[in-house]
């Protein structure tokens, strides 16, 4: 499903051929080691299922939901951690989700591409996949707001722990600690990350040693390895064990973000670092603090922090601190990720976009999500005050795009892997009905908390489903009226204008009508120019197209050429850059003596068929708004002219 994109007009599929795979570089693999890029995935990928020790545990036995504490308890929610952990993480993404990507990309955009492909044109089954995955999306939204607050709030908690004394200053210490990280998201996702990643190292070693200390003096609490403590639990507890999911959740949340990240780090790497070190030191200290709780329940209030020695409780919270801000900025950069990639599939408004590294694609800054973000944030901080209390709105947002994560899943075992359908049913129904049995324990806290991610995940998918279903009535609106181009070009040979000296490519999704742009220039100024060029760039299905496939020209006579620039979803669209590349024809384009024109279109809700008024006044001000499209092609400013109209939808 390739999408032309322009100024302010619809997406339109068009068939083209599909891109060969980019060479591998140096986010996917070929250039640097797999054992360096699995040490960078350790300080980038990992970081929000890594701070999850911090209240997991806490919240199993101390929050709303609380179980009682008693050993059968203990070592049945170690065990349905440790199974969870093994079951969603290891088996359903590592093993599975991860080899679903698209060209070595993943997130659920880029599933959700990959899936839509394998399906008819215009078919209900296609655009069902499409809202599945637009919700998945939104969902990810409400995540990246909840994880920075719970994440370095439950770290700066630690110093209650300590003393009292500083209860009055947590609030303000996680603020001004958010407010800092959210400063610095200018200076780019690599500065950041080579700053704080060596830290997440030595986060993971620490909680491996903290766990073993404890499992060296109550070694039985390894007994919940055995899956059977788990059942246990469940006939135990009765609904409050079904329930405690909304807990154990907690200890997987970040999972996506292995697949997410893929595309920067690769498979090989993810899984190395999960599978030789992250996992197994998350799986030593939650078994480190069970062991606490067996030996002294009164560590309950906080046992991670109670599993810490008094002398090292300090730096352990300033190191904590450390780690759930690199947790944090990995839900911010999949923020800025996701948002560019719904851009280029259209799915969204363009917003503005700053590249951050002159060396690495995707590393982003987006400053009106920062912004969002950060007051959202903050929002949550201050609503909720604690960590316990935003363990309450965490877990919708998880399992929800888990779910939608294993229905995608279906379609890519029995139509890209072609299974046959019972396997492809068994397998993916199986992680389907683990995903909801989480969902539906969380479902609970709606009222609780729960209420925020939703409310976000739903807003966000208003937007989205508005922008994309507005450029379809929007393109419908223009191609009926538009004049052949045929029939146009036949009329120009015989009566021909004015011609005169440059270039003028004219920008338009529509591959056989006249664009407008062309039609009004024609009409007011008498005049075409000596060569005249209708450009119309498309978003491809694939992460990225390779510059060999970028341009495809076609000479329509008469000094006319049609030209198509093919990028990808997560490709930076870079016009002028693109018409300096060979093509087969050898044109050379002179950005002095070229003039790019742009329709601009002014939208007037109208109440036509196929959207309710107050959505055709949303898309109307989301349109009003957009970015320009000469920043987003990076078009020099100088060499643009727009000519507007009006358009009734």
């Amino acid at each position: 499903m390739a999408q032309p994109s322009t100024d302010n007009e619809p997406a339109e599929p068009v068939e083209s051929p599909a891109p060969e795979p980019a060479a591998p570089d140096a986010n996917g693999h070929g250039r640097s080691s797999v054992t360096t890029l699995a040490l960078g995935a350790i300080g980038v990928v990992f970081g929000d299922i890594g701070t999850s020790p911090l209240y997991t545990m806490k919240e199993a036995f101390g929050g709303p939901h609380a179980v009682v504490l008693s050993h059968d308890n203990v070592l049945g929610v170690l065990s349905l951690i440790v199974w969870s952990l093994g079951i969603i993480v290891t088996l359903k993404y590592v093993a599975f989700v991860m080899r679903a990507d698209n060209r070595g990309e993943g997130g659920i955009m880029a599933l959700m591409a990959l899936v839509v492909g394998t399906t008819e044109k215009g078919s209900r089954a296609r655009w069902l996949l499409s809202v599945l995955g637009m919700f998945g999306a939104a969902l990810f939204y409400g995540d990246s707001m909840i994880t920075p607050a719970i994440s370095v709030l439950s770290a700066v908690e630690g110093l209650n722990v300590a003393t009292p004394v500083f209860e009055p200053y947590i609030i303000p210490i996680t603020v001004v600690i958010i407010i800092g990280l959210f400063i610095v998201q200018f200076k780019g996702t690599g500065t950041v990350g080579a700053f704080f990643g060596p830290i997440t190292a030595v986060w993971f070693i620490v909680l491996a040693v903290l766990g073993v200390i404890q499992i060296t003096r109550n070694p039985h609490v390894l007994n919940a390895l055995n899956p059977a403590y788990a059942v246990g639990f469940f006939a135990d507890n009765h609904l409050l064990g079904f329930l405690a999911l909304g807990t154990v959740i907690l200890a997987v949340t970040g999972a996506e973000a292995l697949y997410a990240d893929m595309g920067h780090f690769g498979r090989k790497p993810i899984r190395l670092a999960w599978l030789g070190f992250v996992a197994p030191a998350l799986v030593l200290n939650y078994f480190g603090q069970g062991a606490l709780l067996l030996s002294d329940p009164s560590a309950v209030e906080h046992p991670f922090y109670r599993m810490v020695p008094t002398w090292g409780l300090y730096p352990m919270v300033v190191l904590a601190a450390m780690a759930t801000v690199i947790a944090s900025q990995a839900v911010i950069s999949g923020a800025y990720s996701l948002t560019r990639q719904a851009i280029q599939l259209g799915y969204c408004p363009r917003l503005a976009v700053q590249h951050t590294s002159e060396k690495e694609m995707g590393q982003v800054y987006m400053p009106w999500i920062n912004w969002v973000l950060l007051v959202s944030v903050l929002t949550l901080v201050v609503g909720f005050r604690s960590s316990s209390s935003l363990a309450s709105a965490y877990g919708i947002a998880v399992t929800g795009t888990m779910a939608i994560d294993s229905i995608l899943l279906y379609f890519v075992f029995a139509r890209l892997w072609k299974w046959p359908r019972v396997l492809a049913i068994g397998v993916s129904g199986t992680f389907l009905i683990v995903d909801l049995a989480f969902f539906g324990a969380n479902s609970i806290k709606l009222f609780q908390g729960g209420w925020f991610p939703v409310a976000i995940a739903t807003a966000v998918f208003v937007l989205l489903s508005t922008w994309r279903r507005g450029r379809e009535i929007l393109f419908g609106q223009i191609q009926p009226g538009a004049i052949p181009l045929a029939p146009f070009l036949t009329s120009v040979t015989a009566h021909p204008p004015t011609r005169v000296e440059g270039t003028a490519v004219f920008l338009t999704t529509g591959r056989e009508g006249v664009p407008h742009a062309l039609l009004h220039n024609l009409n007011h100024n008498k005049v075409l120019h000596e060569r005249i060029v209708l450009l119309t760039v498309i978003t491809e299905d694939v992460p990225y197209v390779p510059d060999s496939q970028r341009l495809e020209v076609e000479p329509l006579g008469g000094d006319f050429y049609r030209i198509a620039l093919h990028y990808g979803f997560k490709d930076d669209p870079d016009v002028p850059a693109a018409l300096a590349l060979p093509n087969k024809l050898g044109l050379e384009f002179e950005m002095m003596t070229t003039s790019f024109f742009m329709s601009r279109q002014t939208i007037v809700p109208t109440q036509a068929r196929g959207m309710s008024l107050w959505r055709e006044k949303l898309f109307a001000a989301m349109s009003r708004n957009a970015g320009s499209a000469t920043d987003f092609f990076r078009i020099p400013t100088n060499r643009v002219v727009e000519l507007g109209t009006q358009i009734e939808i």
